[in-house]
């Protein structure tokens, strides 16, 4: 029986269809009939969506009114009285669905889709063959990469419009003309292949018929789009086995979704309602799945053969059977556990490290650098946070006592103002810009600085284009006159804070006027964007690599921590400072204490009582010397300090900075053990590769950038003999002497809470049920904490945040004569860090196919040729060549490529010059040359 809906004082009782029910104040008839358990037809209606009511379908009978009601738009009254399977209701039900079931494909003609809505209802209803004549058809539109369009199935309820324009705010889809002739259309009348669509397929998830359906071919470009009507066909349209309920492996947003799983294969991807994605994914999200069905699956361990000497050069594939040779497992393991153990017994503890992964679970992070700090004795474990946001965890730290974001992007969405600065969520967190740009929609004064104009500049109330590496000099700025204008929070200040009175003396050499020929701002504009922040009520500063990835990353850090201190804005519901994770677990990778300074719940390896908690909860003596982080330990290999490696899928031979550098020191290494789905550019330096699980493969938990812990399930099998990472560490372990025998994430997880007092309330049980659960969450039955430091309580030794001063840093390399252009890395829309996954992703890889140069179309101008021409980048380290993409969103003097590119591969660029504070190399700025290939 099903549950009985709760009541509320402030309900509206009303009955319908001869039931006394209830309605909430903010519902609808519909609403409230579909809580209660009683089915009204509708389609142009969905769930979080603004009701339009423009298909009539849902139609009921209201007691002394005329005309029949769209339920989805009226709200009852107390003691209304309503009708929706009367004689007169159901009539004009069935006649809506009858004439539209007349205008949809014939037999043959349709795309595929079988079970929509609208077939959902007409059967339902006990509709026959419609009796009206078709519409004239419509041909299909097969030019985009991701999505099908058939609008012969199109019954124009507006609902992919709302979708596009009102939840994702891309912008796209329209619907145009008027009577006979109005239809749904795509940046005005263009193919969707042609169109601005960026392929999030929220019009997919909202189409009720069919209209738009996932694709399953390349894109059609120039005349050959001419021919979409006749491409093959997109995804067969056939029920799934099993739904699994899941989360998004992608980037740190943690979309909830829905895995359609067919015959052992994902068939397609659902966004789910989830507190951080409102059931909206993007196009990584939805389309970027196939990966795991990826010909290229390593399914058996591979044993490097005796004799075949490992280079700096990359192993293509073709060579792949040259140099390793199949194996079992045993043999595999126990030739990996051999390698390390002997290394362990020759020259120490510190001559082995671990690199761990940020796409991992919690529970492999966790037993991962408990093996690394029990089995191999040190501390030299890291992953992809050295890389991404090691400063700005340093900072907060150092400041405010935590590394985590103070407010959740959800709640930062509804801030008076909104400041972006050094990130591209457009691109990097899709599913969080959108709520950004409904924030700006509804009233919220959005502020973005970046050296790039992404699309999300076209929302925002101020765009301050800097000049890249000049963001010290312009946060300074803004608080120098938030200090003379008398605009900074003295009661917080002084209750909460310590270190306020050197800040003030630092920032007197850093006036608007003084800084703006410097940082490209004028000086006008920054006095009036420090103004709006330190005036509103409330503030939110979202930030991303851009401001991290820097030789003096921490000290970008220090100065948003400082705007937010001195202007009050933290502490509160939507403000505070919020650094916008890149992995989807590299917040719970840390928090697990897979970095070489920190134990779980950023415990000190160095305090003593840290050290005995830990050596009594593992029973093991502990190394008490914090260990080398990534850049570190490649420098350490080169010295011959550290000769032995475990890697579990990271991909150092591509992500790590002077890729030159990065691939001599794995060369030298006398034993590497690489554990992974693919055959990474780091496997070409394995000395034995373990086959792994992919994420839908696994179950566990994952931590997203708003601290939420989240329960994803297995979906699929791996393939072959690939075996659970899980397994696969405990199996290292027991080789190497560690007696572990976890059941399960389940028995790991019940472990983490004992370490990790942060989430030492949350239960196994309750994430199954709610999928979803903040920490801090220190007691069972809690409901989490959303918004920390709470009355500007934070957790330092004084209980008060610190104003840490910050000069202006230089980069480690600045532009020159030789080298006169600045080099920018980043990610892009469809591809993710070093493109292992969704350069094996169909859609993803036929919508950015190739690695491309942005530059300004005039520095293209200057060097005399157009977008197309191909281009080499040379920097002090390296060289690579690639297609000019002219971007006018590109400052001159800068050009900007994404690192997922092996062929291209933009880390052969890049300074290992290191953040001393953070340790993190400095990604986004070196100096190269820009010359044009002849013909």
């Amino acid at each position: 029986m099903a549950a009985k809906p709760e009541t509320f004082a402030s309900d509206v009782p009303f009955t319908l269809d001869g039931r006394a029910i209830t309605a909430r104040p903010d519902e609808t008839i519909l609403q409230a009939a579909v809580r209660h358990g009683i089915a009204i037809p509708h389609l142009c209606y969905q769930e979080g969506y603004r009701p339009d009511g423009n298909c009539r379908a849902c139609v009921v009978e209201i007691k002394n009114e005329r005309a029949l009601a769209p339920a989805c738009c009226r709200r009852p009254v107390a003691d209304m009285e309503v009708a929706s399977d009367n004689e007169r209701a159901r009539h004009s039900q069935k006649m809506v669905l009858e004439l539209l079931l007349a205008d949809m494909p014939g037999s043959g003609e349709t795309l595929g889709k079988t079970d929509s809505e609208l077939d959902y209802w007409a059967e339902k209803l006990a509709l026959g063959a419609p009796r009206f004549p078709r519409r004239a058809p419509v041909e299909n539109d097969l030019s985009h990469p991701a999505i099908a369009v058939n609008l012969a199935a199109c019954i124009q309820c507006t609902r992919c419009v709302r979708a596009c324009r009102e939840e994702q705010v891309n912008d796209v889809i329209g619907y145009a003309r008027r009577g006979a002739e109005a239809a749904i259309v795509f940046d005005g009348a263009a193919l969707l292949g042609q169109s601005s669509c960026v392929a999030c397929g929220e019009c997919v998830q909202a189409c009720p018929t069919g209209a738009l359906l996932p694709s399953s071919k390349p894109a059609l470009t120039g005349a050959d789009a001419q021919l979409a009507d006749a491409a093959p066909a997109p995804l067969p349209a056939t029920r799934p086995d099993k739904q699994i309920n899941s989360v998004c492996p992608y980037c740190g947003v943690g979309c909830l979704l829905r895995f359609n799983v067919k015959d052992g294969r994902i068939q397609s991807v659902d966004g789910r309602k989830g507190a951080a994605n409102a059931g909206r994914l993007c196009v990584k999200g939805r389309f970027g799945f196939d990966y795991v069905h990826h010909p290229q699956r390593l399914t058996t361990p591979l044993i490097r053969r005796e004799g075949m000497a490992k280079t700096a050069a990359l192993i293509e594939a073709e060579e792949i059977d040259k140099y390793f040779r199949p194996a079992g497992w045993e043999e595999a393991l126990d030739f990996a556990a051999a390698g390390l153990k002997e290394i362990q017994d020759k020259s120490g503890a510190r001559a082995l490290a671990g690199f761990g992964s940020a796409k991992g679970s919690n529970e492999e992070a966790y037993l991962f650098q408990k093996l690394v700090r029990t089995g191999f004795g040190s501390n030299n474990v890291d992953h992809c946070t050295r890389l991404c946001h090691a400063s700005s965890v340093a900072a907060l730290l150092e400041t405010i006592g935590s590394g985590a974001v103070s407010n959740q992007v959800a709640d930062g969405s509804r801030a008076e103002v909104i400041m972006v600065i050094g990130a591209r969520p457009d691109s990097n967190h899709p599913v969080a810009a959108t709520f950004m740009k409904n924030a700006a929609k509804r009233g919220s004064r959005l502020i973005v600085i970046e050296p790039y104009r992404s699309s999300l500049s076209r929302y925002a109330a101020h765009f301050l284009q800097l000049r890249p590496s000049t963001d010290i000099l312009l946060l300074n700025a803004f608080m120098h006159t938030i200090i003379h204008e008398d605009l900074h929070d003295k009661d917080f200040i002084a209750a909460h804070t310590e270190g306020f009175a050197a800040l003030a003396e630092n920032l007197e050499s850093f006036s608007a006027e003084k800084v703006a020929p410097v940082c490209g701002i004028p000086a006008a504009t920054i006095r009036e964007v420090a103004r709006l922040y330190a005036t509103a009520e409330t503030a939110i500063i979202f930030w991303g690599m851009g401001i991290s990835q820097h030789t003096h990353g921490t000290d970008n850090a220090r100065c948003l921590i400082a705007l937010a201190l001195l202007t009050g804005q933290i502490g509160r519901a939507s403000t505070g400072l919020h650094p916008l994770r890149g992995q989807n677990n590299v917040q719970g990778a840390s928090d697990m204490g897979l970095i070489p300074m920190m134990y779980p719940d950023y415990q000190a390896v160095a305090a003593t009582d840290a050290k005995t908690k830990f050596e009594t909860l593992w029973d093991s003596a502990l190394d008490e010397k914090p260990g080398l982080t990534v850049v570190e330990i490649m420098h350490a290999i080169l010295d011959e300090n550290l000769h032995g490696m475990y890697i579990m899928g990271e991909n150092p031979a591509m992500s790590d900075p002077n890729l030159h550098h990065a691939r001599a020191a794995l060369a030298k290494l006398r034993h590497l053990v690489v554990q992974d789905i693919f055959f990474t550019e780091t496997c070409s330096f394995a000395d034995v590769i373990l086959p792994a699980s992919a994420f839908p493969e696994k179950t566990g938990t994952f931590t997203n950038t708003d601290r939420r812990v989240q329960l994803a399930r297995q979906a699929i099998a791996p393939p072959g003999e690939a075996r659970q990472d899980l397994e696969l560490i405990q199996e290292m372990a027991r080789r190497l002497g560690l007696n572990w025998n976890y059941a399960g994430p389940e028995e790991v997880f019940a472990e983490i809470r004992r370490s990790n007092a942060s989430m030492a309330g949350i239960t196994w049980a309750r994430l199954e049920q709610e999928d979803s659960l903040t920490y801090p969450l220190k007691n069972e039955g809690d409901p989490g904490e959303p918004v920390i430091f709470k009355g500007g309580i934070f957790p330092t030794a004084s209980g008060r945040g610190r104003f840490v001063p910050a000069s202006a840093g230089e980069p480690a390399e600045l532009p020159d004569a030789n080298y006169p252009f600045v080099f920018i890395t980043g990610r892009q829309l469809e591809h993710w860090h070093t493109g292992t996954m969704t350069r094996r992703a169909a859609v993803l890889d036929a919508i950015e196919p190739l690695p491309s140069i942005s530059i300004n179309p005039e520095d293209l101008a200057r060097l005399g040729c157009a977008s197309g021409a191909r281009l080499t980048l040379r920097s002090r380290r390296g060289k690579i060549s690639a297609a000019a993409r002219a971007d006018a969103h590109t400052q001159e003097g800068v050009v900007m490529m994404a690192f997922s590119f092996r062929e291209a591969a933009a880390n052969l660029l890049t300074n290992e010059a290191l953040d001393p504070f953070g340790k993190i190399p400095e990604f986004k700025y070196c100096a190269v040359q820009v010359e044009v290939e002849s013909a």
